[in-house]
């Protein structure tokens, strides 16, 4: 009951996220002293992603690399900004996810051992009750064979007896 309004506010989380995202990118280009940290931050983020590119296409990585202006660098750390956030909201949401899944299989696996235990339990219990009765079973075959025999003798004697008591 409760894992569709997991979902749902994950949904809505990642979904609220993007317009958090673009606040932040505002806020960003506005105040200064963070400005000047983007515009670093985007620079080195320019450089990385150019030499990155030369070195996959082949080209000379040792050429230099013409800084971005200031606006281009605001506007590409501030995506990246966004970016980040929206990504970091939903690495979270599965993260949330995949332990609540784990937590959930967890529970199942320790049921299902607390129920192959029982059954082993169970199992035991049997196999005592059999030899209990085996026991029984072979107790009450002495007993019968001893009683069998007796009765044999006594049913003989006393067909040899009331044949000799009767007169010929």
């Amino acid at each position: 009951m409760v894992l569709p309004f997991v979902k749902l506010g994950i949904l809505a989380l990642r979904t609220l996220s993007k317009p958090i995202a673009s606040r932040l990118k505002l806020q960003a280009s506005v105040h200064p002293r963070f400005r000047g940290l983007i515009v670093n931050l985007a620079q080195v983020n320019h450089r990385f992603s150019t030499t990155l590119q030369r070195h996959i296409y082949g080209h000379s990585t040792d050429v230099e690399i013409r800084p971005l202006n200031e606006e281009k660098a605001i506007q590409a750390a501030t995506d990246l900004i966004g970016e980040l956030f929206v990504f970091s909201v939903a690495g979270g949401a599965i993260i949330f996810e995949v332990q609540r899944s784990s937590r959930s299989e967890a529970k199942k696996e320790e049921l299902r051992r607390q129920e192959l235990e029982t059954l082993k339990k169970k199992e035991e219990d049997i196999a005592r009750e059999v030899e209990i009765l085996k026991q029984k079973l072979s107790e009450m075959e002495k007993s019968s064979k001893i009683w069998g025999l007796f009765s044999t003798f006594h049913s003989n004697a006393m067909v040899t007896s009331k044949a000799a008591a009767v007169p010929s």
